[in-house]
Parts: structure tokens; C-alpha cells; sequence
């Protein structure tokens, strides 16, 4: 039976995963609920028209849930015409900011901007987080439909919702990859994937293991997409656009070889990097350890430059006065020295990587630019350093 409140009628445009995990809860829940989506796809589980303006022509609100706000705007535009004077239109769309505030502005007091935490399971439980931002008497007219979905937070404005969502999901890729460098460290150790696996469902990203464990076995188990990796990188992208900031979880996803369409928790399996790529730091390793140069002119390439402040002095050295700097013999302390690899991100045919070198008093964070050469392998182009005494 259709709940005792307004609204009773529902439309739906966008039947992809999480659109129509949504339609489907609402009309479990009671709602009369109709649906469209762009792909022609009809569902079972639902009533479907091809005609989006049909859609909305009889409905008290009109949920969005689409890719991008692209797809908002030129749908919304093929049915303004049909959206009576009094429908809500509730958007559950990831976009940018200013894309949400202009919408808002555009539509006016019957706008919804509610982006929401979760995926498709979530939805289908009723159990996802939604960022509300509308007014008061529009929020009051549409909390049945929102608490039918889940917890419902109120937020100032539409832009604001969209910025938090986008935070949101940049959180959860820092998470992904995070699993990503723990399982990577766990198979240079030898461990086995499955014991690996319960032990992280234990500490903190033990929630985001445990759902998406199927994803994370060796080999991983057969399963559909819940939020894809295209859906992701994608919201990465409205955010470094929208806050003009760097984002390394976003150059760590494309690292990824997996299709748009893979699940997101692939990208914490991929393998670590190629012996290859490493080969230059570890001959740069063996040059400090021993002290003959004969070893960076096996890292560097020959034009390559090494730049730094020493003594107060900004130097750059060619690769000969730099292998000049050293005797044959490894330092006096060298059993007490250390060096590691903290970070190499590649890109194709080139490389960054990131190394701490604890020398006696001194440590030296070493930057490197590495290019894969002419003749197949990889080189160290340059290479800047800074000295912390």
C-alpha cells in the first residue's frame, strides 16, 4: 500500500547500478514508482517508459540518478516542459559543486541536492548516509523517500553537499589503496592472501575488506560491480578541478590496467612494480654502499643532473662530477647507514620515486624523474635532493 504521505508518485531517471538499486527499494517500500534510463534497459522489478517526459509527467518527485552533471543538465532539459509546477526534483547525482549550486538555482526551492554515501547494497538495505541540502519545508515534504533510503544529514546549501560528497569518496580511494600497499607489502613477505585478509578485516579498513573481500582474493571470486573504478576516477577528477589541489589517490588509481567498469576494489590488487623500474635505485643503493661510482653510471642516464643545496649552496652536478664525489671504498659508518624506497609512481614510460637515505647525522630525501630508455631499460634522467642535519 502507497505510504499515507506525499509524495506517492515517484519517477526515476537513470536505472544504472545505483538508480536502480533505489527504484527498487522505493517501490519494495510502497511508492508507485516508475523508471527511465538513457540505455533503454528494462527491469523486472520495475515499471519502465521510454519517454522521460512521461516519466515525471505524473510525479510528485523526480529522483535523479545519473553519471555526471552533464547527464543532469540535458536531461532535466528534455523534461522540463513535462515537471509540474509542484514536483521535487531529488538528486542523488556525484557532481561538482558548482554544477549542484547551479542546478539549484536554476530549479529553484523544489530542488533536492542529495548525494549519498553507500552502494549498491546499501541502497537496497535502505541503509545508505544521504548529505540533504533544501529547504526546510521541501526537506520536511521528502524525508519519507530519504529515510525510506537511508539516514538522512541536512547540509546548508547544494554545493556544499557535493563538496562533501566528493571528500567522502576521496577518502574511501585512499582507503582502497591503502589496502592496496598493505597487500603488495604481505606478497613481498610470502603471506598467504586469505590470512592476510582476516587480519585486515580486524584493523581499521577491516569494513571496506570485509565487503569487498570476493574482489581481494588470490585469485579474486566472480562478482558484479558495486562502484566502479570509471565512477571513481571520475569523482577524483570533479575534486582536484574543484579544489585545485593534488590528489595522489587519483594518480593511484590510474595506475590501474583493469576497465572503467571493474569494481573499485580492483585497484588494490594490482601487483606491485616491475623489477625493471627498480633496478636504477637499487644500483643507486649499491653506489652509496660501496662507494663506487661504477654503480650510478649504472643508474643515471649520461645526460642526467644531480641538484641540491650543500653548504648553503644550490649545486648541480653532471653525473661525472657527481660519481667524482666518491672514493671506491664505502664509508667509515656504512654498517650503521640505511636507505629505503618510500614511494615510486609510474606512469607508462616514465617514473617518480621518493627515497630516505639516514647517513651518519645526516638524512637526505633523494627525488627521482626515471625514463625508460632507448634500449628498453630504466634509467634515473635526474634526480634533487634535500638534506635535513
Amino acid at each position: 500500500m502507497t505510504p499515507p504521505h506525499t509524495p506517492h508518485t515517484l519517477a526515476v531517471l537513470g536505472l544504472g547500478r545505483m538508480g536502480a538499486a533505489l527504484a527498487s527499494r522505493l517501490a519494495a517500500q510502497g511508492w508507485d514508482v516508475v523508471g527511465w534510463t538513457r540505455s533503454g534497459r528494462a527491469s523486472a522489478a520495475l515499471t519502465v517508459t521510454g519517454d522521460p517526459g512521461a516519466a515525471v509527467a505524473k510525479a510528485d518527485l523526480v529522483l535523479l540518478s545519473l553519471f555526471d552533471g552533464a547527464a543532469c543538465r540535458q536531461v532535466l532539459d528534455a523534461v522540463r516542459g513535462s515537471l509540474r509546477t509542484d514536483t521535487v526534483v531529488l538528486n542523488t547525482s556525484t557532481i561538482a559543486p558548482a554544477e549542484a549550486a547551479r542546478l539549484a538555482r536554476r530549479i529553484g526551492p523544489s530542488y533536492v541536492h542529495a548525494p549519498v554515501l553507500g552502494s549498491v547494497p546499501a541502497a537496497t538495505a535502505g541503509t545508505l548516509r544521504i548529505l540533504a541540502a533544501t529547504g526546510q519545508d521541501t526537506l520536511d515534504r521528502v524525508r519519507p523517500v530519504l529515510e525510506a533510503l537511508g539516514t538522512v544529514r541536512r547540509v546548508d546549501d547544494a554545493s556544499t553537499a557535493a563538496a562533501l560528497k566528493l571528500v567522502a569518496n576521496h577518502s574511501l580511494a585512499g582507503a582502497v589503496l591503502a589496502v592496496r600497499d598493505s597487500l603488495r607489502q604481505a606478497d613481498a613477505l610470502g603471506l598467504p592472501r586469505a590470512e592476510v585478509l582476516d587480519v585486515l578485516e580486524l584493523g581499521q579498513p577491516g569494513g571496506l575488506v570485509a565487503r569487498k573481500r570476493p574482489f581481494l582474493t588470490d585469485p579474486p571470486s566472480a562478482g558484479a560491480a558495486e562502484f566502479t573504478l570509471g565512477a571513481l576516477a571520475k569523482d577524483m577528477a570533479l575534486l582536484a578541478a574543484a579544489s585545485n589541489t593534488p590528489l595522489r589517490g587519483a594518480a593511484g588509481l590510474g595506475d590501474t590496467p583493469a576497465g572503467p567498469e571493474a569494481d573499485i576494489a580492483v585497484a588494490a590488487t594490482v601487483p606491485g612494480v616491475e623489477d625493471a623500474v627498480l633496478e636504477p635505485l637499487h644500483a643507486y643503493v649499491r653506489g652509496h654502499a660501496t662507494g663506487d661510482p661504477a654503480h650510478f653510471r649504472d643508474a643515471f642516464l649520461p645526460t642526467a643532473h644531480i641538484e641540491g643545496v650543500r653548504e648553503g649552496a644550490f649545486v648541480s652536478w653532471r653525473l661525472d662530477e657527481y660519481c667524482a664525489l666518491f672514493t671506491g671504498r664505502p664509508a667509515a659508518d656504512e654498517p650503521a647507514r640505511s636507505r629505503r624506497v618510500d614511494a615510486v609512481d609510474v606512469h607508462g614510460t616514465v617514473a617518480t620515486a621518493t627515497m630516505t637515505l639516514s647517513h651518519g647525522a645526516d638524512t637526505f630525501t633523494d627525488l627521482f624523474l626515471l625514463a625508460r630508455a632507448g634500449d628498453g631499460c630504466w634509467r634515473i634522467a635526474n634526480k634533487a635532493y634535500h638534506r635535513h642535519s
